[in-house]
């Protein structure tokens, strides 16, 4: 009980003295994402990206983002969901350089003479890019370092993007 009682009060002071401090943790983030389109002969992909970044200065965040990306590409469909850790660095106000790991949970029909054909597998992507920033508004163009096309959702290994952040 006197432990209870202790364990009590050391919470509450805690809490208190955490509310009279300062911290500027939610000021520095944003919250917004991106949205990829890629086009082949064949196909396509869309790609929407919710995420929120932590404004570390300003030349330099850092963040996560959700990932959810439809494509298909003649008779096959891709559906894919997944996450990734990103970083956004300005070296001037107006260029926009990102690094972003992806790992993606790919689902894959695709039809073979008189059969259909179903994948499930694990895909990562490593994207550096670059593009024109207003702070708010980057748009640009990435790379995919590891890609695979026989495992990647995207079209090919260089992609527009669009990325806003409020």
């Amino acid at each position: 009980m006197k432990h209870n009682i202790l364990l009590f009060f050391l919470l509450v002071g805690f809490t208190v003295l955490g509310q009279n401090q300062k911290s500027d943790f939610w000021n520095n983030v944003r919250f917004g994402g991106g949205i990829g389109l890629g086009f082949s002969k064949g196909g396509g992909n869309v790609a929407i990206s919710p995420s929120a970044i932590y404004q570390v200065n300003d030349q330099f965040a850092t963040g996560i983002s959700l990932n959810f990306n439809y494509a298909k590409y003649n008779e096959d469909k891709l559906l894919a969901y997944g996450g990734s850790i990103l970083s956004l660095y300005n070296p001037i106000p107006y260029i926009q350089l990102s690094g972003e790991l992806e790992q993606l949970r790919i689902k894959r029909t695709y039809g073979l003479i008189g059969e259909n054909l179903e994948d499930n597998y694990w895909s990562p992507a490593l994207f550096v890019g670059i593009g024109y920033s207003n702070r708010n508004v980057t748009f640009g163009i990435r790379y995919d370092i590891l890609y695979d096309e026989n495992k990647s959702i995207y079209a090919n290994d260089w992609m527009p993007f669009v990325r806003v952040y409020f």
